[in-house]
């Protein structure tokens, strides 16, 4: 997992596109858990989508910044490699070196 961490911090490494991360993430995983409770609550999924849109519009201004392409373009896998990258940044937790 540390070399597929180490590949997404390769493409995010201007403070920009940090910052558009440590927010994008959070509101989309967000946003997926809204739309999941969605069939219980009536209109929920309005809020679900809103928040999805927001939060990848975040990442991707963040990579208009960077001049990166996601790394996902390259393989899906890298959707799931997001959340733990910002696990790490919130947590303090050191991120491996490049």
């Amino acid at each position: 997992m540390s070399e597929w961490i180490q590949a997404y911090a390769l493409s995010h490494e201007h403070p920009v596109n940090q910052a558009c991360h440590a927010v994008g993430i959070p509101i989309v995983t967000l946003s997926i858990l809204t739309l999941a409770a969605s069939p219980w609550v009536h209109g929920l999924w309005r809020g679900g989508l809103l928040l999805f849109g927001v939060g990848w519009a975040f990442q991707f201004l963040g990579h208009a910044v960077e001049g990166k392409p996601p790394e996902f373009f390259k393989d899906w896998r890298f959707l799931l490699v997001g959340l733990r990258w910002w696990l790490m940044k919130v947590s303090g937790r050191n991120l491996p070196i490049h």
